[in-house]
């Protein structure tokens, strides 16, 4: 591994810490009393909530997490991101359908960089950066927008 790539995976994983605080902070608003309570309603009575495209793309990007960082040398985290998505669908108790596309969107993730990368490259650590830039950003829409009644 060379020295910019050490540098670009410790970089991508202090932006770990951002990204995970947003996702547990919006997994625990739109679960919470407090929560996203009207669009939750919406949800439970079948259709979907009006974060629904950024909680898809949350699940997209935790499926690319669990494949890219393993891969970019975060052994360490096991099944971190595959038990984020699990938080996730926990605190979203979504309908069969639902589900499925959420998990869907995980895989996909997963799987469209399973599909190029066998190592660690510089573009894979930079897909971790840039991902868990996204990540941070959609999460921290969710609560701004959704977050509070």
């Amino acid at each position: 591994m060379t020295a910019a790539l050490t540098g670009a995976t410790k970089a991508a994983m202090v932006q770990m810490r951002p990204f995970a605080a947003a996702l547990t902070l919006t997994v625990t608003l739109c679960a919470g009393p407090l929560g996203v309570g009207q669009a939750l309603a919406a949800a439970s009575e079948g259709s979907t909530p009006p974060y629904e495209q950024d909680l898809m793309r949350i699940a997209e990007l935790l499926g690319s997490l669990h494949y890219l960082r393993p891969l970019c040398g975060a052994s360490g985290e096991g099944q971190r991101w595959r038990s984020e998505m699990q938080t996730l669908l926990d605190a979203e108790q979504p309908s069969d359908t639902r589900k499925g596309k959420l998990v869907a969107s995980f895989n996909a993730g997963y799987s469209s960089y399973a599909a190029v990368y066998r190592t660690c490259t510089p573009a894979a650590a930079l897909a971790v950066q840039r991902q868990m830039d996204e990540g941070a950003k959609l999460a921290h829409e969710i609560v701004v927008r959704f977050g509070g009644n």
